[in-house]
């Protein structure tokens, strides 16, 4: 199996056991989004420890193991991006899958079980049409002024949702144009949306146009900007 096919395989049936989870009506609320996590780390470290012993893993529900450092090859995931819109029953939660290289975050993969979607760095979705009036994906429950700010400037709206991934996805998806996050990340929450970016084409950039390094010792990577190739002159004007 290639790392690509692997980091699908893994983030699809992650998603999979997360929703068999949820509709078994078993748990809820803050315990169905703690049994979550649990669940799909689990599978994630199991399979991943089977199929690339080799490889190391960084994991947002693991205590990180800094011998990572010494290793090329660290998959880095979030078995859960966005246990809050998970346990509250809504489909804007992801699960991610990535694999970086020498720091680069070369192959990803999405899952976003509730829609039954799947994005996967080596196969990008179809372009969209994109309008002239940019579709900023914002937190639904605190948009950051930086994002108020720049829609603003670009004459453009602020569309609310979940997760990092989820928003991050709907840029790919058409569903919005600009995903600009300041409010501080760390590298599962992005790696696998910045590798899925990256293949389809898209902007996927620290705020001052620094590439995204990943297996650092720090996990934070604390800003990020998605968005299609034709926007990005125009947002870095409205940022500077």
């Amino acid at each position: 199996m290639t790392d690509e096919d692997l980091a699908a395989r893994l983030a699809e049936t992650a998603g999979k056991l997360l929703m068999a989870l949820r509709d078994s009506g078993t748990v809820d609320g803050k315990a169905l989004g703690d049994a979550g996590d649990v669940t799909a780390n689990a599978y994630l470290m199991s399979a991943l420890s089977a199929l690339r012993p080799a490889d190391a893993i960084l994991s947002e529900e693991r205590v990180d193991d800094l011998s990572r450092l010494d290793s090329s090859r660290v998959w880095i995931v979030d078995p859960l991006d966005g246990t809050r819109e998970y346990s509250e029953g809504r489909d804007d939660w992801a699960v991610h899958v990535a694999l970086s290289i020498d720091g680069h975050a070369a192959v990803g993969a999405v899952a976003l079980p509730a829609q039954g979607k799947l994005l996967r760095s080596d196969q990008p979705p179809p372009p969209v049409a994109r309008p002239d009036r940019p579709r900023l994906l914002v937190s639904r429950t605190r948009p950051p002024a930086e994002c108020t700010q720049l829609a603003d400037r670009l004459g453009g709206e602020l569309v609310p949702m979940g997760s990092a991934g989820a928003k991050a996805m709907a840029v790919l998806l058409g569903q919005g144009d600009i995903y600009l996050h300041t409010g501080g990340q760390h590298q599962w929450d992005n790696a696998a949306p910045v590798a899925v970016a990256l293949g389809a084409g898209m902007v996927a950039t620290r705020v001052d146009g620094s590439p995204c390094t990943y297996n650092a010792r720090d996990t934070l990577l604390p800003d990020l900007l998605i968005c299609p190739p034709e926007y990005e002159a125009r947002v870095r004007e409205a940022l500077a």
